[in-house]
């Protein structure tokens, strides 16, 4: 017996000893990991430790404890660990370090800000064919899932490839569903254990090797889109984002990390980025109940969002952002359904640049640290009806209210460089939908408040009926 042949005898008895010795409930992981960090807290308080094979990470729990690390010590939690599939597969804005990663966001930035006016108005061109795919299903119950991923990726791909796909496109929907299934397989148990024995896994086959060639398929795809814009780039405008990175790289700046593979890398951080965390805010946005009195509740702070639509906006003219502003009730709806649907429940990791303290614990140079932002979102010192789906959380003397506990996109060095953007989605989203329809459960729909755990929480699959307003 070969070594090579010895080594993958020995890691596919591993992995069945894991299987056979565990069940997924036990590990942690998938649906109810987020159950098994809160009774953790409970048995250790706010900070604590957990080693799952190769890898060691930090837990902070509370909004208080996650201000301090991501907050008063941003410039110190400032980095990304080394986790093999993170480190694989997003080589870009989502898990590069120092210099580059500096550079990368730095510049990322300020070419979403500078086309700002554009994604707008790209927005609000998007949300139309929306509306037109919904109108099709003629109140029919049906699963808005994918015709919601089509309109938002819609808008990171004009962004960044600067066209837009047909919802019919058959290229488009096995990009989207590769992304989909590549995400779910992140997060399953597979992937948990390959981050944990990466070296064992490489030699073990599975299901998480679909992984890999998910990527490879997005890499192809991005990589011909690269080709062709440098085919017929326009050296006096600039159409996309691909363009202005291009035109970065024919500057030939020195020390620069601003090439074809950093490119490539960036690119497909905004595609997933923007078609996967978005889209499933606004899905939990419409079917947000787990309870008949909750349903009741929500479905009365839409009428009166609907109201306010009225009010401001009318029936005849699409909704813009500056229409939020004079929008205070929409707001704390489009909120609340936010912290309730806790999109990113564990944040992105993060590490140590120094060693330091936190709540009176020495952690080391390098210590791997997760933000329970589910704590926050649910925190008890901070919401005074956390569990329940309440806008009034949001609310005072009739206008919006800024929460420091509010913190969807995360927060410090690391946040989500993509916030303005996904705000300007899912206002406008939001409030077109809610113009154009009415949103109810078809008849004999099970009200349900369960999710799947990819590196997003998302609902499972469900059924809604949308009918078209008076």
């Amino acid at each position: 017996m070969s070594l090579q042949q010895f080594s993958m005898t020995m890691c596919v008895l591993l992995c069945r000893l894991i299987l056979r010795s565990s069940s997924l409930a036990e590990w942690g992981l998938r649906d109810d990991m987020i159950r098994t960090l809160f009774q953790l807290t409970d048995q250790y308080g706010n900070i604590f430790s957990v080693q799952f094979g190769s890898l060691t990470f930090v837990v902070v729990d509370g909004y208080q404890m996650v201000r301090e690390a991501l907050v008063h010590q941003a410039k110190i939690f400032a980095d990304r660990p080394n986790i093999p599939l993170l480190q694989e597969i997003f080589r870009g804005l989502i898990s590069s370090n120092g210099h580059i990663w500096r550079q990368q966001r730095k510049f990322a930035s300020a070419t979403l800000k500078s086309i700002a006016v554009s994604f707008e108005e790209k927005v609000q061109e998007e949300s139309q064919y929306l509306v037109e795919k919904i109108e099709e299903e003629k109140g029919q119950p049906f699963d808005p899932h994918y015709k919601i991923n089509s309109a938002v990726s819609n808008i990171i791909c004009s962004i960044t490839f600067g066209n837009r796909f047909d919802y019919h496109d058959n290229r488009f929907q096995e990009l989207l569903c590769s992304l989909a299934e590549m995400l779910l397989l992140i997060g399953s148990f597979w992937g948990q254990l390959y981050n944990a024995f990466p070296l064992v896994m490489r030699w073990v086959p599975g299901p998480f090797r679909k992984i890999f060639r998910h990527w490879e398929k997005l890499q192809y795809f991005v990589k011909g889109v690269i080709a062709k814009h440098k085919e017929d780039l326009d050296q006096s405008k600039a159409r996309d984002y691909i363009d202005c990175y291009l035109k970065e790289i024919e500057k030939g700046h020195t020390n620069s990390y601003f090439h074809e593979g950093t490119l490539l890398c960036s690119t497909l951080d905004l595609f997933l980025t923007g078609t996967e965390t978005t889209p499933t805010a606004i899905r939990w946005v419409y079917w947000e109940p787990s309870e008949h009195t909750y349903l009741i509740c929500f479905l009365l702070s839409l009428e009166k969002v609907q109201l306010e639509i009225n009010r401001v906006i009318g029936q005849s003219r699409q909704p813009m952002m500056a229409d939020k502003e004079n929008m205070p009730y929409t707001s704390t709806v489009l909120s609340e359904a936010l912290r309730m649907g806790n999109v990113v429940p564990l944040g992105v990791p993060r590490m140590s640049t120094s060693n330091t303290t936190l709540a009176g614990f020495h952690l080391p140079k390098a210590t791997t640290l997760m933000t329970s932002l589910t704590s926050i979102m649910f925190d008890k010192n901070a919401w005074e009806t956390p569990d329940t789906f309440n806008p009034e959380h949001f609310l005072e003397n009739g206008q919006y209210r800024r929460q420091e506990a509010f913190l969807p996109f995360s927060a410090g060095k690391q946040a989500c460089p993509g916030e303005q953007l996904a705000r300007t989605e899912l206002f406008i989203f939001f409030t077109v939908l809610l113009q154009k329809f009415t949103f109810r459960a078809p008849v004999a729909a099970a009200l349900t408040f369960t999710f799947t755990l990819s590196l997003t929480r998302c609902p499972k699959p469900f059924q809604i009926c949308v009918l078209p307003r008076d």
